[in-house]
C-alpha cells in the first residue's frame, strides 16, 4: 500500500503555532546524482489569534512572477500581530519549474496546474499538488492562486472567477474575486478542465481567488501593483488583516469570461504569427485576427485566422513562431449569466 501526500512530506515548520515560520516542506527525490534527495518547497506560516486560514500559492507555473514576488513581500514585512488567523504562503510551489523558468517540470515534464488532486506515489509534480490537495486544502478556508500569462502568452491583468455549483460558495468567490479590485473579471474553466489547482480548492469547498497578471515571460510593472494591492485586498476582505491595509478601490471593474471554444483563435499552419490587435481591443466574430507568415517560403501567400467570438482581445501569444494547435490569441467576452 502506497503512502498519502502528508507521510511523505516533511515540514519544517509548525502550522499551529503563533508567529511568524519560514521554512520547506521536503519530498523525497531519488535521481541520478543524489539517490536520497529532496524537493525542498519554501513554506511560510503567519498565524495569530482567531480567524480564517487562508492558503496562498504562487509559482504554480515557474515562468509566472508577479505573484511569487507580492507574496515574497507579504512573507517579508507583514507583522503577525496585524493578522487574525493564519495565512500559509507557497510562493514557489513548484520549485523545480520556477528554478527552470519553465511552465512545466524540467524533472518530469508535468504541468502542475493539470495534476490535480495530485498523487503521493506519482512523480515529483504529482507529488506536490498531492501535498496541496491533502495536506493544505484541509486547512484552509480560502485559498489565492495567483498566475500569469507566463512564457507564451502575455494577458490583461484580471482577476478569475472559478465556476462551481453551489450558489452560497458562488457568492462566496465573487465577492473575494471582486475584492481583488483587478481592472477585469474573468470566469475562465480552463477548457472544462478540473484538474487545476483552483478546481481541485473548490471541490475542497474553500473560497477561491484566481488571478492572471500580464505574462510574457517578464515581470509587468502595471501587474505587480495590481497584484500587490489585490492580494492585501483579498486579505482585508475575508478578514485576515484588517480594513485598514486594504487599498481603496481603483477600478470600474468589467466582468467577462472566456466562451468556450471559441475564445481561442488557433494556428492551423507552421509560421511566424502577426496578431493585427493589440490585447483590449473591441473585436467581433468572423473579423480578420492576425495572419501566419511563411519565412521559408516567402512566395506563399500568408495564412488569415479570424476571432469566433465577440469581445475583447484579452491575451496574445507572445512568441511569434507558431505551429498548428498553438493559441494565438484569446478573446474574452462580457458574461452573460448571474453572479448573484
Amino acid at each position: 500500500m502506497g503512502l498519502n501526500a502528508k507521510q511523505l512530506a516533511q515540514c519544517t515548520v509548525d502550522f499551529d503555532k503563533d508567529g511568524k515560520q519560514s521554512g520547506y516542506f521536503n519530498l523525497p527525490l531519488s535521481v541520478h546524482d543524489d539517490a536520497w534527495g529532496v524537493i525542498r518547497v519554501p513554506l511560510a506560516v503567519i498565524k495569530n489569534g482567531v480567524g480564517p486560514t487562508v492558503i496562498l500559492e504562487g509559482g504554480n507555473h515557474g515562468d509566472e512572477y508577479e505573484g511569487p514576488i507580492a507574496l515574497g513581500e507579504l512573507i517579508r514585512d507583514l507583522d503577525p500581530g496585524k493578522v487574525a488567523g493564519r495565512l500559509i504562503f507557497v510562493p514557489a510551489i513548484n520549485l523545480p519549474a520556477v528554478l527552470a523558468a519553465r511552465r512545466t517540470s524540467p524533472i518530469d515534464d508535468l504541468n502542475m496546474n493539470r495534476t490535480f488532486p495530485g498523487d503521493a506515489n506519482g512523480t515529483a509534480t504529482q507529488q506536490i499538488s498531492a501535498f496541496v490537495n491533502d495536506a493544505l486544502f484541509p486547512m484552509g478556508d480560502a485559498f489565492l492562486d495567483l498566475h500569469s500569462g507566463g512564457s507564451s502568452l502575455d494577458l490583461m491583468p484580471s482577476s478569475v472567477i472559478e465556476p462551481v455549483a453551489d450558489p452560497v460558495q458562488h457568492a462566496k468567490n465573487v465577492a473575494a474575486v471582486t475584492a481583488f479590485d483587478a481592472p477585469l473579471i474573468v470566469v475562465i474553466d480552463n477548457r472544462g478542465d478540473h484538474r487545476t489547482a483552483t478546481a481541485s480548492a473548490a471541490r475542497a469547498g474553500l473560497t477561491v481567488v484566481g488571478t492572471e497578471m500580464a505574462g510574457g515571460g517578464t515581470v509587468s510593472l502595471d501587474a505587480l501593483d495590481i497584484c500587490r494591492r489585490g492580494v492585501r485586498n483579498v486579505l482585508s476582505h475575508l478578514g485576515v488583516l484588517p480594513p485598514e491595509m486594504a487599498a481603496a478601490p481603483r477600478h470600474e471593474q468589467r466582468l467577462f469570461e472566456l466562451p468556450g471554444s471559441d475564445a481561442f483563435v488557433l494556428a492551423d499552419d507552421d509560421g511566424v504569427f502577426e496578431p493585427f490587435h493589440r490585447n483590449g481591443t473591441m473585436v467581433s466574430r468572423g473579423q480578420p485576427a492576425g495572419r501566419i507568415h511563411f519565412l521559408s517560403h516567402p512566395d506563399r501567400k500568408p495564412a488569415e485566422l479570424a476571432y469566433a467570438a465577440d469581445g475583447i482581445q484579452y491575451g496574445r501569444r507572445q512568441p511569434g513562431r507558431v505551429r498548428p494547435g498553438n493559441c494565438c490569441l484569446v478573446v474574452a467576452s462580457p458574461y452573460g449569466g448571474s453572479l448573484k
